[in-house]
Order: structure tokens, then sequence, then C-alpha cells
């Protein structure tokens, strides 16, 4: 299969494409979400050991989301580890002190161009509120759990749940 023709249907805070996939003689059109590249990671404040996660209103969800803080990879020239550092500290207002790659992951691929790269990170000292950026329309709620308290917590969430799942896979067992 290969992209034969691809249209641009709408570009505003997101984008949608129409592309034509050839099969042999066969041509389908195909709808492809593109809302791009981002970002996103499980947090340990490793002063207090609690893990940093927030709990904002997504639209997709029609509902309050518990997640790991995240954001677009949008700023021109800006690698992923910058984009993640400043996510944090807009987030949740902490300085980071190690980040480590999880996963590179195609949420649902199937008409969704959006690519998520999860990291782990550590912070230890508060530099700035948190809460969001209020030019972005972010209002969200930073929460803090014990490892024990994340694992009691109901994550629906695809990018939080394989954070949490690596985390879960690392932890010597007591």
């Amino acid at each position: 299969m290969n992209i034969k023709d691809r249209k641009i249907l709408y570009k505003g805070f997101y984008k949608l494409s129409q592309l034509t996939v050839q099969d042999g003689s066969e041509e389908y059109q195909r709808i492809r979400f593109e809302p791009g590249e981002a970002v996103a990671a499980l947090v340990l404040d490793t002063k207090r050991q609690r893990y940093l996660l927030v709990r904002q209103f997504r639209v997709g969800a029609e509902a309050d989301v518990l997640e790991i803080p995240a954001g677009m990879l949008d700023k021109e020239g800006e690698s992923p580890e910058e984009a993640l550092r400043r996510e944090i500290k807009e987030e949740l207002g902490y300085k980071v002190d190690h980040l480590e790659l999880i996963i590179q992951i195609y949420p649902s691929p199937g008409a969704n161009a959006e690519r998520i790269t999860i990291y782990y990170a550590e912070v230890s000292e508060k530099i700035a509120l948190g809460g969001g950026e209020a030019g972005e329309g972010e209002k969200l709620n930073v929460e803090e759990f014990s490892w024990d308290e994340l694992l009691r917590e109901p994550i629906q969430d695809a990018k939080t749940l394989i954070a949490v799942q690596w985390a879960q896979l690392r932890k010597p067992k007591e």
C-alpha cells in the first residue's frame, strides 16, 4: 500500500487530511486526524516520593481525566526533551532533574497520526506555580500519589497506563 494523494481538509488547532491510498489496482479514500507530536512523563518527586499527575477536562472523554503531564511539541526547533521540561514546569511547577525515555507510541494509528514520546522524569525542586498555561486554556489540578495510591487509581488514559505499567515492571519485589 502507498499514499497516492493527500489533501488538507481542515487546518486549525488540529489538521484533518484526506489520503488516497493505493493497494495494487484498488484505491481508497481515508481521513487522517493529525494532532501533531506530543511528549508526556510519569513524574516522581524524589524528595517526597510522590508521583505527580494532572486532572483536567478532556473533550474526547467529555470528562475530567487523570493523566501524566503532557504537551505538544509545537515550538520551532524544540527537542522532545526541551518540550517536556517546559511542560513539566508549566503544569507542575518543577525543574526536571532526570529524564529517561520509556517509548514512542501511536495511540490509535488506524486514522490518527499522533505520536507520543513517553518518559520517566525525576524532580525535586519546585520553581514555579504550575497549574498550566492560562493563555493555552489549560485548567488543571495537580494530584500527588504514593506508589500504592497510584496503583489503586482507575486509569483511563492510555499513555498514563503505559507509563505506570513500565514503572511497575521496574519496581523491585518487596
